[in-house]
């Protein structure tokens, strides 16, 4: 994958989406979609073409675990990055990769390359 992975980014306050889409592009990823609400992520989840999904677990109110079982139903990789803890996940989900907020680059990079150690896309720093 020399040209990174494509990644739906799903996260409703929109500075923090901003900063977040920053980061995947610095590693040399490539956003594919993204979504500030349980209605478009889940339609994203079942339609887009992605290699990787990052997830915020509360949306404007609104648990993200109905997009998270439609993508985990596509077999698709994906993370949690939220300022709560797995506690709030059902079960079945608290065992998914969790980076929590706030996120540092550095953090990112190495939870998408512990879940892709195949990627070749190397921060450029």
């Amino acid at each position: 994958m020399a040209d990174g992975l494509s990644v739906f980014l799903v996260e409703d306050e929109a500075l923090i989406r901003m900063m977040m889409a920053d980061m995947v592009e610095e590693l040399g990823h490539h956003l594919v979609a993204e979504a500030d609400n349980v209605r478009d992520a889940s339609a994203f989840a079942m339609t887009a073409q992605y290699d990787l999904a990052i997830l915020d677990i509360n949306l404007m109110g609104l648990y993200v675990d109905p997009v998270a079982d439609l993508i985990e139903r596509r077999g698709k990789p994906f993370l949690f990055a939220t300022g709560y803890g797995p506690e709030l996940l059902p079960s079945l989900l608290r065992r998914r990769p969790i980076l929590r907020k706030p996120i540092s680059i550095d953090q990112l990079k190495a939870m998408i390359d512990s879940m892709f150690p195949e990627t070749t896309a190397k921060a450029p720093h």
